[in-house]
């Protein structure tokens, strides 16, 4: 029974390769062969019909997250190291916005003693009028 199983696969085997063989090579497929048949109408249905399927899948994915997005999201409190990385996260990003409050203040300051500093210059760099006070030569 084991002999007559084994020729049947060895049989479908060499049929299958042999198969393979005799198989034509593809020639590049040439889009534009039968073009000028084509319904224009008909690929403008087609293009319709599936612009009303992703206006009413995107509609659908949104009201599904806006309404019951524990469906589609997984439940990240179950999932406790990545909770409390997201937790970690949130912190660092608030302590940075508080750093970046401070900094904006100093830097307020900053910007105030350079327009004080430029004001300064500038009324320097403009010449005041000098009173040229001549000696009188003595006497003799």
């Amino acid at each position: 029974m084991s002999f007559r199983v084994s020729v049947l696969v060895l049989a479908v085997a060499v049929v299958t390769v042999l198969a393979q063989r005799k198989r034509p090579a593809k020639d590049e497929w040439n889009y534009r062969d039968g073009s000028e048949k084509v319904s224009m109408r008909g690929v403008a249905n087609l293009t319709q019909v599936l612009d009303n399927w992703r206006f009413d899948i995107l509609n659908e994915m949104k009201s599904l997250l806006q309404n019951d997005h524990q469906s589609v999201l997984p439940d990240y409190a179950r999932i406790q190291p990545l909770s409390e990385a997201l937790d970690d996260l949130y912190k660092e990003f608030n302590a940075l916005k508080a750093h970046l409050g401070d900094l904006s203040e100093k830097v307020v300051v900053i910007e105030t003693f350079i327009d004080e500093l430029k004001t300064e210059k500038a009324a320097a760099a403009t010449p005041a009028k000098r009173r040229v006070i001549r000696k009188k030569a003595p006497q003799s």
